[in-house]
């Protein structure tokens, strides 16, 4: 492959992930070049996008530096050496700031790194800086970013989704193959879906959350976000695995995902159709291409059925109580007495009314909305009535979940029920905003895997649409599968990848579509 000029640094941005690594361990390109190309492609879209809170410019071209230099000596390789990723702004760095999207975080360089980010340094992953998202990851739009919000590369007056909103439209605009997100009730497959792009959540415990700035501790899970479920298989693998230092960490070996991503047969697969999903709220376009991507797996030798699980009517209260309440607790750190933010201290006031006056200055409305939820539904004479009913609940969509797996070995349904919508549409309405992870809250409460697949666009509007594939925990090999048979089906179908029907997203991020 040979370098040099401006088509060349496109050609190396449209590369997959593992197109990447395979080129730069063979020799055929620099991972210097691979890293200068992005960043370029940065420096010319991310204006319009605005999917990164900061780039590491010169921190990414020295770990590509030092990707090849190990080439150059013979050293071994990892399976994503020399490849460029956009790490969501929850994971801590010690070299670039951490925000969480949130003005009480401005500027605040962690001590030490996540066990996420160590792990991709320690495989040559190349970061090329820190994206965009909901504050603290309270959101489905990163709208609620305190820096403003991210656009969709299909189509900038839209969103993105979130929370890992910058994550998905990173990859998205080819501004980098892979990024991280989080997932607490939908962010990485929300996004996904909406930009087009394949996201994964892992099984609870299966990526460490030493490090990821905490929302809902006993829900959020870090995952890959990527342009095929290849790429997301191998990222998977290389942040995963036990970790001592998370105590909710799963000891266990890393399910067979990579393997999985490359069998993409799904013939016997018993699939199952969740009955409850099959109300209305429903955007047209959605359920048209939900029933096609059942249809083919049906035409792929796979036994289709409906499955009842009649619980997860309930998941989105239950959520909407369980993880403000661990919110709240969680974000009692941000006191303004240890890091970050401090407002009003000017010498005459005691630490309460600092505290009170940083808090007031440095959180934006959602999460101030959830810390009061939250705060109430764990107050004497309140706690067994929601919170406790709650988790009550969140049981039964665990059981739910086992009855089905005992029928079929994966449950699908439309990820989210529209496609992307406009940037302000559902601002001031919280439970419109609440909505758009209906289908991908269960997982998350049950803990179970699930993936996110393109499965076509909308006829409405010409935007993405996501099939949702949740497997039982620790069986996430089983949602990669399903995944990547869908995808080479489609790709077949349609002559390439769902991206590149969006024409030159370049041409978009400079003035729209």
């Amino acid at each position: 492959m040979a370098a040099g000029g401006a088509g060349m640094a496109r050609e190396l941005t449209r590369l997959t992930a593992a197109e990447i690594a395979a080129a730069v361990a063979a020799g055929d390109v620099s991972a210097v070049e691979v890293a200068q190309a992005h960043l370029d492609r940065i420096v010319a879209v991310d204006p319009d996008v605005r999917a990164f809170l900061h780039v590491a410019g010169i921190g990414a071209l020295a770990a590509a530096e030092d990707v090849d230099r190990k080439r150059a000596a013979g050293e071994p390789l990892g399976p994503l050496a020399g490849v460029p990723l956009a790490l969501k702004d929850v994971m801590t760095t010690t070299d670039m700031p951490t925000t969480c999207g949130s003005k009480i975080l401005d500027g605040w360089r962690p001590p030490y790194d996540a066990t996420v980010t160590r792990r991709l340094r320690d495989a040559g992953v190349v970061i090329l800086g820190k994206t965009n998202m909901d504050e603290f990851a309270m959101g489905s739009s990163t709208e609620n970013s305190a820096y403003g919000p991210s656009h969709n590369p299909w189509d900038l007056t839209r969103i993105p989704g979130g929370s890992s909103g910058g994550s998905s439209a990173a990859v998205a605009a080819y501004e980098a193959p892979l990024a991280i997100g989080t997932d607490t009730g939908g962010s990485i497959r929300q996004p996904a879906a909406v930009c087009g792009i394949v996201g994964m959540k892992p099984t609870y415990g299966g990526s460490s959350r030493y490090g990821l700035v905490a929302f809902a501790s006993s829900l959020d899970t870090p995952g890959p976000l990527a342009r095929t479920v290849l790429d997301a298989a191998l990222l998977h693998e290389v942040m995963s695995g036990h970790d001592p230092r998370d105590s909710t960490s799963v000891d266990a070996p890393v399910p067979p995902v990579v393997a999985a991503a490359r069998h993409a047969d799904v013939s016997g697969l018993r699939v199952g159709v969740v009955t409850e999903f099959s109300g209305g709220g429903y955007q047209s376009g959605v359920r048209a291409r939900f029933t096609e991507a059942v249809e083919l797996l049906e035409s792929l030798g796979a036994k289709v059925v409906e499955v009842s699980c009649p619980h997860f009517s309930y998941a989105l209260p239950a959520y909407y109580l369980i993880a403000p309440s661990e919110c709240s607790s969680n974000l009692a750190r941000f006191d303004a007495m240890r890091f970050g933010l401090r407002a009003g201290d000017d010498g005459t006031r005691s630490a309460d009314e600092v505290m009170s006056l940083t808090r007031e200055a440095g959180f934006g409305a959602e999460v101030k909305r959830r810390i009061m939820l939250g705060t109430y539904a764990l107050s004497s004479g309140y706690y067994d009535a929601y919170y406790g009913k709650a988790q009550q609940v969140r049981t039964l969509i665990t059981r739910d979940f086992d009855a089905a797996f005992e029928q079929v070995d994966v449950l699908v349904s439309p990820t989210t029920p529209t496609t992307a919508f406009p940037i302000g549409e559902r601002a001031d309405d919280p439970m419109a905003m609440y909505l758009a992870d209906l289908f991908t809250i269960p997982s998350d409460l049950a803990g179970n895997a699930a993936i996110s697949v393109p499965c076509g666009l909308a006829p409405e509007d010409g935007l993405p649409v996501g099939l949702q594939i949740m497997a039982p925990a620790l069986a996430d090999d089983r949602s990669y599968r399903v995944a990547a048979a869908v995808e080479a089906a489609l790709q077949e179908r349609w002559g390439g990848p769902l991206l590149a029907q969006a024409g030159e997203l370049g041409e978009q991020a400079g003035g729209g579509r």
